[in-house]
């Protein structure tokens, strides 16, 4: 007699980004409150809260953004969730990047359809479903984790997700500078984004993988990792000159004639840096020769003098002086002060 895994003879189901729900996809349910809940379709499972439970089975078939009712009679909002809504909830092995940051990094890096991008670190996965969804099929992301743990989180978050494991992504686990010229060919890479603490120690080997004229992004935290990368890529006279930015996302609330800012804002989350990889052996004109301090002359540090640049210095004699004046001054009012409130004041 033979014994078969019951696991393994279920019906693999696979999520669909539109159209009536089937099994296997994601839904988010809104009940009255506002409170969202995201569940996967199964036949003949239910979702159960405190307040009665809903039926995967009412589900299945309706269209997307339906409104159901569980089995005390409570109304929900069934819609698929959004990748914005996947990437805020989704299990966390490292902070993710915010949709904010993300949009940002596609449209300043130019992700195309069918683009070769390098992504490091991979952390819980939410970059690498943006940067998938952008590439499309035809193109290819490559990713690089120092962290196992990390590593599995994303793999199921993006196998979540789509359902399965894109056949165009791979993550290797390994230090970037050790594996990058392992595992790519030299000039063969369109895009580079590094979510790293120190993305400045890889800067040389994503330039020796990156195509002539491709856009390496640097996502970093504070601005001392900013001027850090910064001079990294300037130093290797391999870039065009660096830019760099900050996305801010301010929602409003509007309802009616109310309408103002929310009080809350999603403000700093990180700074973006991206330059253009040179062709081999150009250079930009403004660095055929770049000047080190030693290069500046005395009056060219005269010009910088808080004197040149128009702020008056008090000399310690001066300054002794106004010190002494101010004292007698406020020891004059004090004494107006006492003076007021005596009896044979003759103004009284």
């Amino acid at each position: 007699m033979t014994h078969t895994d019951p696991a393994a003879e279920a019906p693999r189901y696979s999520p669909q980004p539109s159209g009536p729900f089937v099994p296997g996809d994601r839904v988010q349910l809104t009940g009255p409150k506002g409170k969202m809940n995201t569940i996967t379709l199964e036949p003949g499972k239910e979702f159960h809260t405190h307040r009665g439970a809903v039926k995967h089975d009412d589900i299945i078939g309706l269209p997307d953004g339906s409104v159901i009712t569980n089995t005390v009679g409570i109304e929900y909002l069934a819609l698929r969730p959004l990748l914005v809504d996947f990437v805020m909830s989704m299990p966390r092995g490292a902070a993710i990047i915010y949709p904010k940051d993300a949009a940002q990094i596609i449209a300043q890096a130019d992700i195309f359809p069918g683009a070769s991008v390098v992504e490091a670190g991979v952390g819980s996965g939410a970059l690498s479903l943006w940067l998938l969804r952008a590439i499309g099929p035809t193109g290819t992301l490559s990713s690089y984790e120092r962290r196992d743990e990390f590593a599995d989180v994303a793999r199921d978050n993006v196998a979540t997700f789509f359902g399965d494991d894109p056949t165009n992504w791979t993550i290797t686990v390994g230090d970037l500078q050790e594996q990058l010229p392992l595992t790519q060919k030299p000039g063969s890479v369109d895009r580079v984004v590094l979510d790293m603490l120190a993305p400045w120690e890889c800067i040389g080997e994503a330039a020796d993988a990156m195509k002539p004229g491709g856009v390496i992004l640097c996502y970093v935290a504070t601005v001392t990792q900013l001027s850090r990368v910064a001079e990294a890529l300037r130093d290797t006279a391999r870039f065009t000159n660096p830019i760099s930015s900050e996305t801010m996302v301010r929602g409003w609330h509007v309802e009616g004639l109310a309408v103002r800012p929310e009080h809350r804002m999603i403000g700093h989350t990180g700074f973006l840096i991206t330059a253009r990889k040179l062709a081999d052996g150009a250079v930009l004109p403004e660095l055929k020769r770049r000047p080190s301090k030693t290069d500046f002359s005395d009056e060219d540090v005269e010009i910088w003098t808080p004197g040149a640049l128009g702020e008056r210095n008090v000399s310690a004699k001066s300054l002794r002086k106004r010190v002494r004046a101010a004292r007698t001054s406020a020891d004059l009012s004090r004494s107006r002060g006492v003076d007021a409130v005596t009896p044979d004041d003759p103004r009284d």
